[in-house]
């Protein structure tokens, strides 16, 4: 007898849990924010990844490096209120790779248009090396949740 009620309860927790697994991942397709975010059927779209290296140049003026470091912040902040980069941050471990980029463009060649923008691009204090890449359209996202969550500038 206590192994039929055993028995019976363990169903009863695989039935609950399955329907509870269910529910969890049925999920509502928004047409609309697709279209938005510019997702194609599967819920992605083509960005360009950009890893900022190390240039040639290097800076031995502190002050024009600092002056240079803002310039550059300042154009990631344009790029990205223009729709144009998605995604930027350094990497935290000195190495040759600094940083990354993901652009909102869909070819290498708009890309390397906007990083010609860049002030330490111009002074050869990075490069960048430009690759297309696909990736969930949710990432439009990343910024106005940002913004939601700054309390202060990386400029100021």
């Amino acid at each position: 007898m206590m192994k039929s009620f055993i028995i019976a309860m363990l169903i009863l927790v695989y039935i609950n849990c399955s329907a509870l697994s269910q529910q969890e991942s049925k999920t509502t397709y928004d047409a609309q924010l697709a279209q938005k975010l510019g997702a194609d059927n599967y819920g992605m779209k083509r960005y360009v990844m950009a890893f900022l290296k190390s240039g040639p140049v290097k800076m031995k003026d502190s002050v024009a490096e600092a002056q240079l470091q803002n310039a550059h912040l300042k154009n990631i902040i344009r790029l990205a209120s223009e729709g144009k980069l998605v995604v930027a941050g350094p990497f935290l471990d000195n190495q040759e790779i600094r940083g990354i980029f993901i652009f909102n463009v869909s070819t290498v060649e708009e890309a390397r248009k906007l990083t010609e923008t860049d002030p330490a691009i111009k002074a050869g204090v990075l490069v960048m090396d430009l690759h297309p890449w696909y990736a969930t359209a949710a990432l439009m996202e990343v910024l106005s949740i940002h913004k939601k969550i700054e309390k202060k500038s990386v400029t100021d």
